[in-house]
């Protein structure tokens, strides 16, 4: 009589290790692929809930909300009051009494593809440093900035040609070029530094680079500097445009492409596939 096998030999035992390990060498990937798409996804949906809200204010205020402060600007119509009502706005962002608000990380300014923790330590003392120099305060992050324009924010920090500047308070006919022909606001992670939805803190190493940024280098641009546009995820960055509309730009666009889209009264005509 012969009798029944249950155990594996050796070089089957060693087969099926293989076939596991080539199995998820194939799915792995496609995994990883799904779950930025998701990630993709989310960040394209804030950017999009960050446009209808801009549009909310502007059908109340008549104007954008001010460069110096924007995302903050809009938390009413983001559906945050709870967090609006803690800020007291006749009072510095320093002052002890805005530590509550300066401190809250809100998930829609947030892209889910930057893992770095939802509020950073904003250091002073350095101008033109980042993360180096006197620690301040603590500032909840964002992952979405306000576009100054093409040129560097310190030249002129009041006079950017973009949608956002210090004391910009524009309007949507102030925007020559057509709004589904000019970004509004851009995303960044926080590889070199954090970028935070409270609005400029007086004191701090490069205070506007914090809410607005710049384009003179291309999307992920490998030579791109902190005030510019970068993200994670693959090939490109999310960029929400005036008429409420989220694209996601290319890092190969031509620079000079890129310069129309980010001005504001620049006469061209031009879309982020020409």
């Amino acid at each position: 009589m012969s009798r029944r096998r249950f155990a594996f030999t050796l070089v089957e035992l060693l087969v099926v290790i293989a076939v596991i390990r080539i199995l998820m060498a194939l799915l792995l990937p496609a995994v990883q692929f799904a779950r930025e798409s998701a990630r993709a996804a989310h960040c394209h949906n804030n950017l999009k809930q960050i446009g209808i809200a801009l549009h909310m204010y502007h059908d109340t205020h008549r104007m954008l909300p001010p460069g110096w402060g924007w995302a903050s600007a809009l938390l009413y119509q983001l559906e945050q009051p709870a967090v609006d009502r803690l800020i007291y706005r006749h009072l510095s962002i320093a002052d002890p009494a805005n530590q509550p608000a300066r401190e809250k990380g809100i998930p829609i300014f947030q892209c889910p593809s930057d893992t770095q923790k939802e509020r950073f330590m904003i250091f002073g003392g350095l101008p033109g440093a980042i993360d180096q120099g006197t620690p301040l305060f603590e500032v909840g992050k964002s992952n979405y900035a306000g576009v100054f324009g093409t040129f560097e924010i310190e030249d002129n920090p009041a006079a950017g040609d973009g949608m956002f500047f210090y004391g910009s308070r524009l309007t949507f006919a102030d925007v020559r070029d057509g709004l589904s022909n000019t970004i509004f606001i851009g995303e960044r992670h926080s590889v070199h530094g954090g970028t935070t939805w409270t609005g400029v803190v007086e004191g701090a190493n490069e205070p506007m680079p914090r809410i607005v940024g710049v384009a003179d280098h291309t999307p992920n641009d490998p030579h791109h500097h902190f005030d510019d546009f970068t993200s994670h995820h693959p090939s490109g960055v999310h960029f929400l445009y005036g008429d409420g509309s989220v694209k996601r730009i290319n890092n190969t666009i031509d620079l000079e492409v890129y310069h129309a889209l980010v001005t504001r009264a620049g006469y061209e005509a031009v879309s982020s596939s020409d």
